[in-house]
């Protein structure tokens, strides 16, 4: 188990004071971390892609079958939003 809470900075506050080992022992800890961290990243993008894969497919399919892209109401909530009263007005 770790000693230091790595996300803290608090760690840092008084680095001067740690010891060779203790250095060392964090910066492993701190590798670890954001070798974790950076497989989750990635593992989210990945799935990004796929599910970026998938509406595309699923739109070249309606698009393929001859089904409108567009839902009712879409090209105007478009067209609001591009014309900048945005949200704003269909919040009130």
């Amino acid at each position: 188990m770790n000693d230091y809470d790595t996300s803290s900075f608090e760690l840092l506050i008084d680095i001067q004071s740690k010891g060779d080992d203790e250095i060392k022992v964090l910066a492993e800890q701190l590798a670890a971390e954001e070798r974790e961290v950076s497989k989750t990243r990635r593992i989210i993008h990945a799935k990004l892609d796929i599910l970026r894969a998938e509406m595309v497919r699923r739109l070249r399919d309606k698009h393929s079958s001859g089904k409108s892209l567009f839902v009712e109401g879409d090209v105007e909530k478009l067209s609001s939003i591009l014309s900048s009263r945005g949200l704003a007005e269909e919040e009130l």
